[in-house]
């Protein structure tokens, strides 16, 4: 159906939600892992197999919603699976960030950040490419600490310092913007 979850948070909460696509699963399992071991942050992971297929579900709801105004409300399959809680969701594909941005306001009262690869990277390998497109598992670790800031001891420091730890270029211009 387009969405389902690859890993429940190992604690009975969890903090955010990495929903990744494909080869994407990676840098998802590697930031969840760091996040547990170093942060005590626990994450759970989904595998979105088809961004297009919840997106169109959803408006299809959307649409009987609002032409039958008299009748029980229908849910999306994204709101079913998603909509229940107010976590971040940090969203990582090796596709261009829009393709994940598909389903974000059908989730409104979720922040939703997605991490894509927006253009073309100057990278002799898949590693290279991701640290370029900053997809790979360092960056997930920051997008998920930033959407965290504020709530489960997550401080600007922390990030801070996550930043640092992974050597991650704060100057560099962004990956759309690299000539």
């Amino acid at each position: 159906r387009g969405l389902y979850r690859f890993a429940p948070a190992a604690s009975d909460t969890a903090h955010a939600s990495i929903l990744f696509s494909g080869s994407a699963n990676l840098a998802a399992r590697e930031a969840a892992e760091i996040l547990r071991n170093n942060y005590n942050i626990d994450v759970e992971l989904w595998s979105a197999t088809s961004y297009k297929a919840l997106r169109e579900d959803a408006l299809e709801v959307e649409r009987w919603n609002q032409l039958h105004p008299m009748d029980d409300r229908r849910t999306s399959i994204v709101e079913d699976l998603l909509g229940q809680n107010d976590m971040p969701i940090i969203a990582v594909t090796d596709f261009m960030r829009i393709v994940p941005d598909q389903i974000a306001r059908f989730i409104p009262h979720r922040r939703f950040i997605p991490v894509g690869t927006d253009g073309f990277g100057r990278s002799d390998t898949r590693e290279a490419l991701r640290t370029f497109f900053e997809t790979d598992a360092a960056n997930v670790v920051i997008a998920v600490l930033s959407s965290l800031i504020g709530s489960h001891e997550i401080t600007e420091a922390t990030v801070a310092e996550a930043i640092a730890k992974y050597n991650v270029d704060t100057e560099s211009p962004h990956p759309l913007r690299r000539d």
